[in-house]
């Protein structure tokens, strides 16, 4: 590239160890035991489970092509030799249709507004029907699953082919595409968050929902994608590519959306406390007395607080073993947040939690694994081709 570098630029193919190909194989087989016991022996809390392991992932993988989407329409030179990890979370998006399709098994498990007999005894719910039907459900299920294969092998796949061919074309291609998807994500990721979310209550509502799931699943993304470099970086996969420069900046990264998911969270509730509507209040005082009101403040405290308070200071970011337990810490919390968000629906005066839940969320996370390792095992772990590579490989941070 004409480019002098400090540091000798190495990248080795990745092979995944049998240790994690057992670990990733068993929590798989973990998952389809459990959901095979649930159905028989306690139906409603296992789809209850499935549907918070589900989202949870779903979050994570599209939280992470947002950000790979996001790179592109800014012409970010910085993140390039990171991009390839946001690419590799793709891997899951055909497992989005499959899990809409097997939600519909438990569709009336789940959802009051599935069930005639509510729909008839209830006026504002028969008064939703117009958009809460399953046919329709099933349809905007399919348009969000399409939308991001479709989008998912184009940008991807644009980029995979200029590791072959070093067309410069493909990544402006990439830039048209990510500016299209995004438009339709804003739309069809709401479509999907009150579908499998906001619906469980179909009582209640709020604007500002999607949003608000959307800020936790793109912190939770960043936080995985840090990880995976520190990964691959401490594994002797990547050498020079990325350092402590990209961690310190992905870092900011994750600390912004943090306050950003706290900005959203507080909107809401603030507005809906203040206008003090029967109709909107519900939701929050499900979720305000009793196990669940301890259960609110710790997610606040571990979502927002301590990333936030722990990432300030220069030297955190810059930090692998604080930045590391940071986004452990982030993705458990996110977990906890989708899980806030569906189970009072299902016990609203207790907190449930054990076999069914780690079981089923051991499964659908292990799938999620299984897609990054057979990714990362048929390509180049850095877009070797993409014309701002040498910006991110000169990057540094001065503040």
């Amino acid at each position: 590239m004409g480019h002098q570098h400090s540091v000798d630029l190495k990248m080795q193919p990745f092979k995944a160890s049998q240790g994690l190909k057992t670990v990733v194989v068993a929590s798989i087989a973990l998952g389809i035991f459990t959901l095979a016991i649930g159905w028989l022996q306690s139906p409603q809390r296992t789809w209850f489970s499935f549907l918070t392991a589900f989202v949870f992932v779903v979050g994570l993988s599209s939280g992470g092509f947002f950000f790979v989407a996001i790179q592109h329409i800014a012409k970010a030179g910085w993140s390039t030799s990171i991009r390839r990890i946001g690419e590799s979370v793709t891997s899951f998006f055909p497992c989005i249709l499959i899990g809409s399709l097997v939600l519909l098994g438990g569709i009336k498990e789940l959802y009051p507004w599935a069930r005639s007999e509510v729909v008839a005894s209830n006026p504002v719910i028969a008064a939703k029907t117009g958009y809460l039907n399953v046919p329709f459900f099933i349809v905007r299920a399919l348009l969000f699953s399409l939308i991001m294969i479709f989008f998912g092998k184009k940008i991807v796949g644009n980029s995979l082919l200029q590791d072959q061919s070093g067309d410069e074309q493909l990544t402006h291609k990439n830039l048209t595409y990510s500016v299209v998807w995004v438009l339709l994500f804003a739309l069809s990721f709401s479509f999907f968050t009150v579908d499998l979310l906001m619906s469980l209550l179909p009582t209640w509502y709020s604007t500002i929902f999607a949003i608000y799931v959307f800020s936790g699943s793109v912190q939770s993304a960043l936080a995985f994608i840090l990880l995976m470099m520190l990964y691959l970086k401490n594994r002797g996969y990547i050498e020079g590519y990325y350092g402590a420069d990209h961690m310190h900046d992905m870092a900011k990264y994750l600390k912004g959306f943090s306050i950003f998911w706290a900005y959203i969270a507080f909107s809401q509730f603030m507005l809906i406390w203040y206008a003090n509507i029967p109709e909107e209040t519900e939701f929050f005082l499900m979720r305000a007395y009793g196990p669940w009101a301890f259960y609110s403040i710790l997610l606040l405290i571990l979502k927002f607080v301590v990333p936030f308070l722990v990432l300030l200071p220069r030297g955190s970011k810059r930090s692998e073993s604080v930045v590391a337990a940071i986004s452990v810490l982030v993705i458990i919390s996110q977990y906890m947040d989708i899980y806030w968000l569906v189970y009072p629906n299902y016990n609203y005066q207790q907190i449930v939690f054990g076999f069914y839940e780690i079981g089923i969320l051991a499964g659908v996370f292990g799938i999620f694994i299984l897609g990054l390792v057979r990714f990362f095992e048929k390509h180049p772990l850095v877009a070797l081709k993409d014309p701002r590579l040498h910006e991110a490989l000169e990057h540094h941070v001065t503040y």
